[in-house]
């Protein structure tokens, strides 16, 4: 059976979970965000120094994670049973998966797990190098980004509302040095598709750029 795949790469913040989400409920569509795979294994090596933790355990606790998510209203995410969702919205999960995405043992361990989420009718991958690398015949792919200053400022206002403390000029750097990192890595970079339709969600709504998503698959 040809499903359909619909491809949302692009740097953290730039509205690519949301997006994804709001598209996959109104296709009907399966959802992955790839990201919390990496966040997810993050989580999982917090006891550990994974900086020194050989690549071969990293990839052992990779294959036995168990991850579900749960696109309803808000998004939920199950790491072995148990709601991580919070969690892995933490900017010291977030870099510390930037670094584990940065192997490419790992990231060709974690491979089999993403295209599993591929079944009919259809589905919404959201991540960094879906329509290069994971899904690079995808039907539909799209590059979602914003300045580093609006992504870095939409970021702080999530925290501020969950009443988390928050320095905007840290997230601000904090994703400048992801951004570098994510897009000079080696192995499966943060670039877009050659075949990806550009989007800027700097001065956007999310329904905006949905709307524009959507009629490009439509």
């Amino acid at each position: 059976m040809d499903i359909p795949v619909l491809t949302l790469d692009g740097p953290s913040g730039a509205g690519k979970g949301t997006v994804s989400r709001l598209i996959a409920q109104q296709l009907g569509w399966h959802y992955l965000d790839s990201g919390a795979i990496y966040r997810a294994l993050a989580l999982e090596l917090t006891e550990k120094d994974f900086l020194h933790t050989s690549v071969a355990e990293i990839v052992e606790v990779a294959l036995a994670m168990d991850l579900v998510f749960e696109c309803g209203d808000d998004r939920l995410v199950k790491l072995n049973g148990q709601d991580v969702t919070d969690l892995l919205g933490l900017e010291s999960t977030g870099n510390n998966a930037s670094k584990i995405a940065a192997i490419p043992e790992i990231r060709a361990a974690l491979l089999q797990k993403q295209h599993d989420f591929k079944q009919a009718p259809g589905l919404v991958a959201d991540g960094r190098d879906m329509g290069t690398v994971v899904f690079p015949d995808a039907k539909y792919k799209v590059f979602l980004t914003a300045s580093a200053s609006k992504r870095a400022e939409r970021r702080y206002k999530q925290l501020k509302q969950k009443g988390i403390d928050a320095n905007l000029l840290e997230i601000t750097a904090d994703i400048q040095e992801r951004d570098q990192r994510d897009s000079e890595r080696q192995f499966a970079p943060l670039i877009p598709a050659a075949d990806a339709v550009y989007i800027d969600s700097s001065i956007l709504s999310i329904q905006a750029v949905v709307e524009e998503v959507l009629s490009l698959v439509r």
